[in-house]
Order: C-alpha cells, then structure tokens, then sequence
C-alpha cells in the first residue's frame, strides 16, 4: 500500500452532471445543483462542507447546463475548483467518478453527491467521517442516515449495519435501518479496471462488499433528502427549524 493510501483525503469529486429528471419541471431551466433551498444551492452546500472540512481542491463533474454551473462555480473562492467535463455524453455516477480519477491524485478522496444536504449534530459529520477512516480494513467509509430521522425519504433503505460498522445491501423488498447519505471517501484503487462508458458506482461498492471492505458511519444529524420539489419547502422547514 502507498503512503498516500494511508492519509486521510485531501481531494474530493462533487458529482453534479446528472439531468435531474425526478426534479423536473425546475431542471428543464437549470442544472440541480443550482436548485436553491433557503436561499443556498445544493453544490453550494457540498463545496461549504467540503471548504470546512479543509479540503482545498474539488473536482466537480458538469453535463446538464454545464455552461450555467461552470458560470456559478467561478463565482466561489475557496475551494479551489477543478471542472471534468462530461459534455459529449453523461457517465453516470461510476464513470464520472472514473474519468475524473486523474484530476483526484492518488490518494483516497472523498465523492459527495450534489443534492446531499443534512443538518449537522454535535460535530461535523465530514470531519467525522474523515477521523474514521482506516484504509488498513476500508475500500469504501460511506456516511449513512438513520431511516427513522431522515426527511423527504420514503425508500425501504440501503444498508443494514454490524457493530463493526461492515455493511450488507438490503435483500428484497425488506426495510434496512440506514440509507446512503451522498458522501463517502473511496480508495483510488476499486476505480481501476472498471468499464468504459457509463455505469453507476453501485460497482463500486459492490467490489467492496465482495471484499467485506464496504463500512459505514451513522450520520450525527438529520438528513435532508431533496430528490423531488415538493421537497424543497420540507428541507427548507427543518433547516429554518434548526437555526431558531
């Protein structure tokens, strides 16, 4: 293993080219993370997050109204922002994350979807995430939401959990007690030999799992799931309720 496999992340890929479709009609003007929630776009979230964690350089995947996000992000300072441009045709989250890899380095780093926005707890959930993981026995630490506390979800979930923090995929139609926040930090190597084109990064975590190499990270916090606009006033509540 290299040195830099044992370091905790110092880059990270935001992944915002998706189209959006299940927030449609708003993402038939503008790209989804432009898509405000009290007053803030959700990329704006992601990369504040990410900033404070003390992560300097964040690649950020662009397809849908790439013009219109690339014009928002050059309105930020910090962090420094590095565009991978998938223009020519959409790679989905796996892809995306495989045609971004040189731009990563070659450490581990830290993939955030950018709709994935939470009410923080008693500490930063990022900074916890990043204190917890351990390459000596992780390929994947995902940050996971309890079911019970999260809002704007209404799936089955995605993991159930061990004492150890190992996850297993839901089977069938049964509800899991966890469901994948948005964020997570991967080790560079799950990305090599994966297939051209698109795919999702579901295959990624299942290579970790066929490891037993895939744990999770309870989310300290409420999440705030914001997939559909009927959505949006929900979030925006719990966030203005969180402030008082």
């Amino acid at each position: 293993m290299s040195d830099a496999s044992r370091t905790a992340p110092t880059t990270a890929i935001v992944l915002a080219a998706g189209l959006g479709k299940r927030m449609l009609p708003i993402t038939a003007t503008m790209p989804k993370p432009l898509v405000k929630v009290g007053g803030r776009t959700l990329i704006d979230f992601a990369l504040d997050r990410l900033h404070e964690a003390g992560i300097a350089t964040v690649v950020v995947n662009v397809h849908h109204f790439a013009d219109m996000l690339e014009a928002h992000l050059r309105t930020r300072k910090v962090p420094h922002i590095v565009i991978s441009d998938e223009r020519d045709a959409v790679l989905e989250t796996g892809g995306g994350v495989r045609k971004a890899l040189p731009l990563l380095g070659s450490g581990p780093f830290i993939t955030f979807n950018s709709d994935s926005i939470w009410i923080e707890g008693s500490r930063p959930n990022l900074l916890r995430l990043m204190e917890a993981w351990n390459p000596e026995k992780m390929d994947v630490l995902m940050l996971v939401a309890p079911l019970s506390t999260s809002i704007g979800y209404e799936g089955l979930g995605d993991f159930s959990m061990d004492s150890a923090g190992r996850l297993e995929r839901r089977k069938g139609s049964e509800t899991v007690p966890f469901v994948y926040a948005g964020v997570a930090i991967m080790r560079p190597e799950l990305v090599v030999d994966t297939p051209d084109g698109p795919f999702s990064a579901n295959f990624f975590y299942d290579r970790a799992i066929a490891r037993d190499r895939l744990y999770g990270l309870r989310l300290d916090g409420q999440w705030l799931h914001v997939g559909e606009p009927q959505a949006i006033a929900e979030a925006e509540e719990c966030l203005a309720a969180s402030k008082r």
